[in-house]
């Protein structure tokens, strides 16, 4: 079976956030059950510099006015179209963003134009692969179904994977004239959107089968609460979604053999990640011998980072460390500076984003905290489990269906793998703290928690198989 999966970022070429990683750990999950997948990304000038000699397969002499071709490559066992197109993706900044970190105001046009793009190899621009099944990804390829169903190829099945649907690509209705859609694709039926054009809304709508990133999700955008606005949209087409919790890429994510820690280790030699927890107190400036709490995430209100900061100074309290390594909004990120300075040497923090130190913070601290308010599957609490560092997890999304809790029961019965918390707040989380506190003062059950996550299945295996019989289904249908 020949997929064509659609995404705006790829690991390792470039990446943003937790998309790019299953981008790019995906279709290499999917060879082991007979599907063949090809991505196509946009030639962003971080992907034009990484991916060397190509191969053109294809041109498109106006795509939007700009010509474009298509290039083949084969980079780190991905094989990859990538959409070369200067005039839309040569750009300073980020994928989406400029130099500045403001949004390219013609966002539109440069995803309309991926999607299209797709719909076309769909179509047979590329004689030589013509796909069997069209996967696209979140809103920059939402339009993807769209382009198929109104007459690029009706006949193929497309699946979307709404990885986070709190962003839609909600755009004026003024550029639907320049879509090079039908008119009757702007309606309720279509793409239109509460009177705008709305991409996600539209792969939503036209999509063969919907998915979300896991099953507790994929419950709870049906709710006003979780599916922002979509939620009618959900409910309408309910028989069509279903929730596939993610995996990780295990080879990358693999402590033993990881090459940015300063030493490896497995389950069964825990104490060697005090290299690692050495590390971290250097990089952070923390003296203490008690358990180590991080953050590895965007600061921002989606991801609790406002109840993490509220608690901040309790960790330090019952004699814990806190390191954060992260981005976002200017006030937490300033908050979380000033409590570094007044909590000097319990307290780290680093602004930004730094792969290495990230998979070294996952095999030193004792803990981390994800206190998210929605989180459609989150892949931090799976990095986390696979490294030993216990998840202290809001029960939401991904993070309620790949965390057990460590109550007395599961305790006892030597399952649990982290901590869940159904208040989220401030008070919630701090509650639960108390309960990690008390284990971690219990040796012996702490180290049953670390290494249960430690062979918790984290792969792509179970996920894999999923997407594949998925697949197998709309394509058995559409023949």
């Amino acid at each position: 079976m020949k997929v064509l999966s659609v995404a705006s970022e790829i690991y390792p070429l470039i990446k943003t956030g937790g998309l790019a990683d299953v981008a790019g750990a995906l279709p290499l999950a999917m060879r082991h059950h007979g599907v063949e997948m090809r991505s196509l990304i946009p030639g962003y000038p971080a992907v034009m510099a990484k991916v060397g000699k190509t191969k053109k397969v294809a041109t498109i002499p106006s795509l939007f006015g700009v010509k474009a071709t298509i290039l083949f490559v084969v980079h780190e066992g991905l094989e990859l179209y990538v959409l070369d197109a200067p005039a839309f993706f040569q750009r300073d900044g980020g994928p989406y963003t400029d130099a500045l970190g403001k949004d390219h105001p013609d966002n539109w046009k440069r995803f309309a134009a991926l999607s299209l793009a797709a719909a076309e190899i769909a179509a047979g621009l590329i004689p030589a692969w013509k796909p069997d099944l069209v996967h696209a990804h979140d809103w920059q390829a939402g339009l993807v179904p769209a382009y198929m169903r109104y007459g690029r190829a009706p006949e193929t099945p497309s699946v979307i994977t709404v990885h986070n649907i709190a962003f839609q690509g909600q755009f004026s209705s003024a550029i639907f004239p320049e879509l090079a859609l039908p008119p009757q694709a702007f309606s309720v039926d279509g793409i239109e959107y509460y009177g705008d054009v709305g991409f996600l809304k539209g792969g939503l709508q036209m999509a063969y089968a919907i998915t979300t990133v896991s099953p507790t999700y994929a419950r709870e955008i049906h709710q006003g609460e979780f599916g922002m606005g979509l939620e009618g949209l959900i409910r309408a087409r309910a028989s069509h979604v279903s929730g596939i919790v993610n995996g990780i890429d295990t080879a990358v994510w693999d402590p033993l053999t990881d090459p940015m820690l300063p030493q490896p280790f497995s389950a069964k030699q825990l104490a060697k990640r005090a290299a690692s927890r050495e590390a971290v107190m250097r990089h952070f400036g923390l003296d203490g011998d008690g358990p180590i709490f991080c953050v590895i995430s965007r600061l921002t209100w989606q991801k609790g980072m406002d109840l993490m900061a509220e608690v901040a100074g309790d960790i330090v309290a019952q004699g814990g460390m806190l390191a954060v390594l992260g981005s976002g909004d200017r006030a937490l990120e300033g908050g979380l500076v000033q409590a570094s300075y007044y909590h000097r040497g319990r307290i780290g923090v680093h602004v930004g984003y730094d792969e290495p130190l990230s998979h070294v913070m996952q095999a030193g601290c004792d803990a981390i905290l994800i206190p998210s308010r929605f989180e459609p599957c989150g892949l931090t609490q799976l990095y986390a489990l696979r490294y030993g560092c216990v998840p202290v997890v809001a029960r939401t999304g991904g993070l309620a269906d790949t965390v057990i809790d460590g109550n007395e029961a599961a305790l006892a019965a030597g399952v649990a793998t982290g901590f869940q918390f159904s208040n989220i707040s401030a008070d919630g989380l701090r509650q639960t703290l108390a309960r990690v506190f008390d284990v971690w003062h219990q040796p012996d059950t702490w180290r049953q928690l670390q290494k249960n996550g430690m062979k918790s299945d984290v792969s792509w295996d179970k996920s894999g198989a999923a997407y594949a019989a998925l697949y197998a289904r709309l394509v058995s249908k559409g023949n």
